[in-house]
């Protein structure tokens, strides 16, 4: 089968590999639609911390398929089902696992990350992925290019779900990359008053308009607080979803966010960059929240397909690209480039 793998910093390559063995608690699934995630873009660069020795592994940990064989031990699966699955398990047994949060295990593994990913033709799926409920049929509705995007929206829902965003919310996203428009796509859908995105690069400046923000600034070219403060009744934002691995950004929302106003860092800084300037006090005066979203978990990632099947939400909209697997190299280059949102390898 092909398959695209990292093979060390800055490194990967297209190769024809064995289709995986599956044991007898395991299942097998054929690939047809995999996302290139911003976190495939950074392994594939700068590695993982999950991955220390830097193994060579198959990337990929978006992506929906459809069964070809199952151990004899499989229970409630069957050939030929479509399905999608979370790409986190956890070791089963931590406070986390146990309430529901496999995401945030210590001991996490995942698809593309430390276990062999999608972006090959097959997937081996490890018996932990079936016993601890990751694994989810995709409804009739929904197609294999919508259910490798359940997992992005997913993690997307995990953050505005964090914001905790209500009808009379003003909120602020500060990111249009794909992340940031899916926070923008849900805080809608959860009412917000206003949604408000703060980019720099013309191309997703375009690209929010395009998905309903209410206002867009660049602040390259406006003063973000004073326009902030004229569009928020001078109080600033009740929400800021900081979708961009920028400290600047972290630092400066504390300066933006209003009165008991919630952040979300939900975009996580690089090694090195990791350490941000800190103003305790306004928390302590404006009494404010603030706090980070990671992946998600199992129940989000059930919610988040159970409102693709709604059709609330068209994840087709943010499909810029698809590739095949042997285009790996352009398909990684269109998902660097500002005028895509999400490109796929269909297979």
């Amino acid at each position: 089968m092909i398959a695209v793998i990292y093979k060390g910093k800055g490194k990967f390559s297209v190769e024809d590999v064995l289709i995986p063995e599956i044991s007898e608690d395991e299942i097998l699934l054929k690939v047809r639609a995999a996302s290139i995630c911003g976190t495939d873009l950074k392994i594939k660069e700068f590695g993982h911390f999950k991955n220390p020795d830097d193994k060579p592994i198959i990337l990929g940990h978006e992506f929906s398929g459809e069964i070809v064989k199952l151990g004899k031990n499989v229970r409630n699966l069957n050939e030929g089902m479509r399905i999608s699955i979370a790409p986190n398990i956890g070791c089963g047994h931590c406070r986390e696992c146990i309430g529901g949060y496999t995401n945030l295990c210590e001991d996490y593994e995942a698809f593309g990350i430390n276990i062999d990913g999608a972006f090959a033709e097959f997937l081996r799926v490890p018996s932990r992925y079936i016993s601890q409920g990751n694994i989810f049929i995709l409804p009739n509705n929904i197609t294999f290019d919508e259910g490798a995007l359940i997992e992005p929206l997913s993690a997307a829902f995990n953050g505005t779900e964090a914001a905790g965003i209500t009808p009379s919310d003003i909120v602020l996203i500060i990111g249009a990359g794909p992340m940031g428009i899916l926070n923008l796509i849900l805080a809608k859908l959860r009412g917000a008053q206003k949604v408000i995105v703060s980019e720099i690069i013309p191309e997703r400046i375009e690209i929010a308009k395009k998905f309903g923000a209410d206002f867009v600034i660049n602040p390259e070219n406006e003063n973000l607080k004073s326009v902030l403060m004229k569009l928020s009744y001078h109080r600033g934002p009740d929400v800021i979803i900081i979708a961009a691995s920028s400290g600047k950004a972290q630092e400066d929302s504390l300066d933006l966010i209003a009165r008991c106003g919630r952040i979300v860092l939900f975009g996580g800084l690089p090694r090195g960059k990791d350490i941000i300037n800190f103003k305790p006090n306004v928390i302590h005066y404006k009494q404010v929240i603030v706090t980070g979203t990671t992946g998600s978990s199992v129940i989000q990632y059930r919610k988040s397909l159970e409102l693709a099947a709604s059709k609330k939400i068209n994840l087709n909209e943010l499909i810029s690209k698809k590739y095949l697997l042997p285009d790996a190299e352009k398909a990684f280059s269109s998902a660097k480039s500002p005028e895509n949102l999400k490109v796929l390898f269909t297979i």
